[in-house]
């Protein structure tokens, strides 16, 4: 009868913490809190979550947290991570089950996180059965390196995991870089090698963005001008990333910071010449007096009417092409 009830109780607990997991998954949610002491005032989103579950079901309280024996509370780093891991397995599997053994695409882009590591995340693209077109991440895998080979070899890894082929690729999808899209022995060439219908299409909104950069780099004081709203963000948000700029592909993020600028743009000046007279950091001082200068030029504020209304004048065709009813791969 002890054995039975203790069963039941660690059971009670495990639901719990799956519960609280799931939750937090679904959400896209930390888990983990600054100071997860007793006496914090905010142990983080998993335990406060399950706090909240024992406050509100007497069965519950009763076998987790303070009631739960010390080596079985459910809740250490560890215990999380292996629920987590234990979900994410079980996603996947009804992931590669809805794509039933079909064609697909995949998408594919990769990063450096924190530790300057390049992670590589993928992407399935395919038609579930009831014909609605499905995008289903299923993981991100380390890579040494970007060049084409070693791509390769991540997504074979990852494809081989879940029981797929590239052969059974369609399409493919990336972000526009050369050592993914060039035209000799790349990415995309060598999976072709593998499957000839991998067909790859680039995306027609990233090649409206492609083509404003190289249009407006071609010109000297546009392209100063983005430098000039560049440093501004990094002067003004107080950045010590100095070499942070936009990308080429994200030319939205360039037209959202000329409109805040047009419509504050009196407010900006003030920020900086009080940059200008009292900043922490001399760099940041003569960062700040050089753009209060040039910011109120002619040159400048011709560049930036003209691109408000270019950009402005393409913004809604980049939204168009990116909207979910419409196939721009």
């Amino acid at each position: 009868m002890q054995s039975r009830d203790i069963d039941r109780d660690y059971k009670i607990r495990l639901i719990a913490s799956l519960d609280c997991i799931r939750y937090l998954l679904h959400q896209g949610l930390s888990f983990r809190g600054h100071d997860e002491s007793r006496d914090s005032s905010n142990r983080g989103n998993f335990r406060e979550l399950l706090q909240f579950l024992a406050d509100h079901n007497e069965d519950i309280s009763k076998v987790i947290l303070s009631n739960a024996p010390g080596n079985q509370q459910m809740v250490s780093p560890m215990v999380q991570k292996d629920l987590v891991n234990a979900a994410a397995k079980e996603t996947t599997k009804a992931i590669i089950e809805e794509l039933n053994n079909d064609v697909f695409g995949i998408l594919v882009d990769e990063t450096r996180d924190i530790s300057k590591k390049e992670q590589m995340a993928i992407v399935l693209r395919f038609i579930d059965k009831e014909g609605k077109i499905k995008e289903r991440f299923i993981g991100i895998t380390h890579v040494k390196d970007t060049c084409s080979s070693t791509l390769k070899e991540g997504i074979d890894l990852v494809l081989s995991e879940h029981g797929l082929s590239i052969s059974r690729i369609r399409g493919q999808g990336y972000d526009g870089a050369s050592n993914m899209q060039g035209e000799f022995n790349d990415l995309k060439t060598l999976i072709m090698r593998e499957s000839s219908s991998a067909y790859f299409v680039h995306c027609f909104a990233r090649q409206l963005q492609l083509t404003l950069v190289a249009v407006a780099k071609n010109h000297t004081e546009i392209a100063c001008s983005f430098n000039w709203v560049a440093m501004l963000v990094n002067v003004v948000g107080g950045s010590n990333k100095r070499q942070d700029r936009a990308s080429d592909t994200r030319w939205g993020s360039h037209y959202h910071s000329l409109v805040n600028l047009n419509i504050m743009f009196d407010i900006v000046i003030e920020v900086l010449d009080f940059f200008a007279q009292d900043g922490r950091e001399r760099e940041q001082r003569g960062e700040a007096s050089f753009l209060s200068i040039t910011l109120q030029t002619f040159d400048f504020i011709f560049s930036l009417k003209l691109m408000l209304n270019i950009l402005g004048i393409t913004n809604v065709l980049s939204k168009a092409l990116q909207r979910r009813d419409q196939d721009s791969h």
